[in-house]
């Protein structure tokens, strides 16, 4: 997922140096939009694993 992201930045960057801006716009936005899902999956799935250690190691 991140990886779509960066690319979606990218071909954003690349749109609006070239003047298409309406493309960039929605590039940028969409690329934003997966970062913080992506940021948040993370977040959820290392509480979620740190979880889990600690009950494996307590018994």
């Amino acid at each position: 997922m991140l990886k779509w992201a960066l690319i979606f930045l990218i071909v954003g960057l690349i749109a609006g140096v070239l003047g298409f801006t309406t493309i960039a716009g929605a590039s940028i936005a969409i690329a934003k939009l997966l970062f913080f899902v992506f940021l948040a999956l993370f977040v959820i799935f290392l509480v979620l694993g740190m979880s889990a250690a600690r009950k494996l190691t307590n018994g």
